[in-house]
Formats: structure tokens, sequence, C-alpha cells
């Protein structure tokens, strides 16, 4: 399909220090929007100018949190192309995310179509310095004008694109982690799974109170036993272990996450042995203890690679150095050279952007 396009009569002007664009301030021209109807299906499919919604206040995303979104971004080439990372996978896991939370599943051709396009015509929106990039952030809510715990009669499919800066504009800082033992991010059967924002605003409280004692981010623990490691912050997590990359296992409780599946596969590429299984926290200070825990890094659409280089539970730390270590730092460059066209790309990860616009 071709998607209609209302240009903006009254474009922003763009930013002229890229160093200060940090995450999620700032937003382009236009945005793509979709609506759906029961026995309708999606229609209407469009990009217009940047504005906000008008929604009923009785509208289910407002009382019972119906949406779910998704994180990817475009990267500017050396050749003057605009490129993207896996973008059918984040497609699959929107819809994956829908089903959960029983909104209406949204064709993959429409999604690559739609970003595509929207990021086509906002291509001078896409910054060019080292490390940054032009975030898109696809989400789908429910819509309509009835209180009750029931499916949304209307749904909004949208996409907004924010040029955002390097998440490491200083160097590669390794992360302070503190390991919650109070509050647990999700349960398996639960929504852990899924990119909805209840699990993002349940975190706050832990993630704020771990700031306040001088840490970066919360790594979290199982919600049965309190015991096994899930994720950290908004990111999954690995440890290398005996010289073997270990990431806990997909249990219906973690997100599976895009960079954590490439990072996995980069590993089976050079070599490296890699296992996912369920690492309890006991066994993860035992390993510390014993030399055999050498690195734990996050992996995640915003950092791409985290090193961790301290970890405290309970009055006990872990103390992996200040630098990043090996294996994230092959990761970190690999997967960033891919995704900016540095390193060819021998997988097809990469997508380039078609130039539709006249």
């Amino acid at each position: 399909m071709s998607i209609p396009i209302l240009k903006t009569t009254a474009p922003k002007a763009k930013y002229t220090d890229e160093s200060k664009l940090g995450f999620g301030r700032v937003f382009t021209d236009h945005m793509f929007i979709c609506n759906y109807e029961d026995g309708r299906g999606w229609h209407d499919a469009r990009i217009v100018p940047y504005q906000p919604f008008s929604i009923d206040p009785a509208s289910p995303v407002l009382h019972y949190s119906l949406e779910v979104f998704e994180g990817l971004k475009a990267y500017h080439y050396e050749n003057g192309d605009v490129g993207l990372f896996r973008p059918e996978l984040n497609c699959a896991r929107l819809n994956r995310s829908a089903e959960r939370m029983c909104l209406p599943p949204i064709g993959a051709d429409l999604q690559l179509e739609a970003i595509e396009t929207l990021v086509d015509l906002e291509r001078d929106w896409v910054p060019h310095s080292s490390g940054t990039t032009l975030y898109i952030r696809p989400s789908m809510i429910g819509d309509g004008n009835r209180l009750g715990i029931n499916k949304a009669q209307r749904h909004i499919f949208y996409i907004i694109c924010s040029p955002s800066g390097s998440f490491y504009p200083n160097g590669i800082q390794p992360l302070r982690i503190y390991i919650e033992d109070a509050y647990v991010r999700a349960v398996a059967g639960g929504t852990g799974c899924v990119k909805t924002g209840g699990n993002y605003a349940s975190s706050l409280l832990a993630a704020m109170n771990a700031k306040e004692k001088g840490f970066d981010q919360v790594l979290w623990l199982d919600g049965r036993e309190n015991r096994y490691i899930e994720e950290v912050g908004a990111m999954n997590v690995m440890f290398v272990i005996n010289g073997v990359l270990t990431t806990p296992a997909i249990n219906g409780s973690i997100l599976d996450g895009i960079t954590r599946m490439s990072v996995l596969e980069l590993a089976e590429s050079i070599g490296m042995p890699a296992c996912e299984r369920a690492i309890s926290i006991d066994e993860l200070f035992a390993a510390y203890r014993s030399g055999a825990l050498t690195e734990a890094f996050g992996t995640g659409t915003a950092a791409v690679v985290s090193p961790i280089g301290e970890m405290e539970f309970k009055g006990e730390t872990i103390r992996l150095g200040e630098t990043i270590g090996p294996v994230a730092r092959v990761m970190y460059d690999t997967l960033t050279g891919i995704q900016t066209g540095r390193i060819p790309d021998e997988r097809g990860w990469t997508r380039v952007v078609p130039r539709l616009q006249p």
C-alpha cells in the first residue's frame, strides 16, 4: 500500500549541537497513525504532522494500561544511507505483546512500511555524530469510551521518532548495580515478557531507591523465590562464567531482547560458548569468589552493551573493574559496527531505508 502523507506547514528548527540531544527530548516533524475498529480492522494509515491525541477520558489505556510499545533505531551510514537493525523482529515482538494484552495484531508488512516511510520522510533528522541515532517508538493503545475491564472498543497504532544523543558521550563507563531484594519486576505467567508500560512504571520506585544509594540501575530477581537473576534495569543481563557467556533463560517473565539474541548469535559465530539457563544469586557470588566470574554486562536497544563494574546484594559486593571487559567490548564494537554500516553485514540483519520521497 501507499501511505498518504500530510506534510507539516511549520517544520521545527533542527538541533545544532548533537552532543546535547539526550534521549526522548526532541521529536521530529511527523508521526504515523493507523486506527482499528472491531468489524473493520486496521484502517486509515497515514502520516501527519506531529501532534497531540484527542481521546476520551474513559479511554481504557488511561484506566487499565491497555498498551504496548517497541523501540528501535535508525542509523546514519557514512555513504549517506539510513539503515535499520533487524526491524522485523520488533514487528513480530509487538504482535506478541499485543496478543498478551488483548490488543489486535497489526501486519508486519504494514509496520515495516510505516517505519520506512516515516524514517525516509524524516531522514534529515537522523543525527550524524558517533553514537547518535534516530530512536523510533511504535506504540499501540486501547481507545474507547467505556469503563470496565474488557477489551478496548477501538485501538490506535502510532509511531513517533526522536533524534537521540550518544548513550556514552564521555566513553563507556561500567555501571554500579543494586540487586533488589524487596521488590520484584515480574512473575512467570504475568506480563514481564512483553513490552508494556506497566512493567516499567512498577520498576520506578526500586530504581529511584537504588539511585539514592549511589547505584545506576537495579538487577531484578525472580518474583517467586527472589533467588534467580532476571533482568537489569530495562536490559537483559549476561555474565562470563568460566569462559562461558551465560544469560538467564527466557522463562515467561524476561523480555526476549533483540540485542540479547544478537549477542548470543555473535558468540556462536566467533566460537565462544554460550548458554541460557537459570542463574541463582548464590551461584553468581560463589563464581565471583572463586574467580570464575570475569565479566557482566547488560544488553538492550538504548545502550547496546552496558558493562557492569560493581554489584551489591545484602551488604556483599562484586567488583569487576572500572573498564569494559574484553567480551563486552567485542560485542559492542561488532554490533555497533554492523548497525552503522562500518562492518559488513554478513547475516542480513540490516535494512537500508529506501528513498521514497521526491
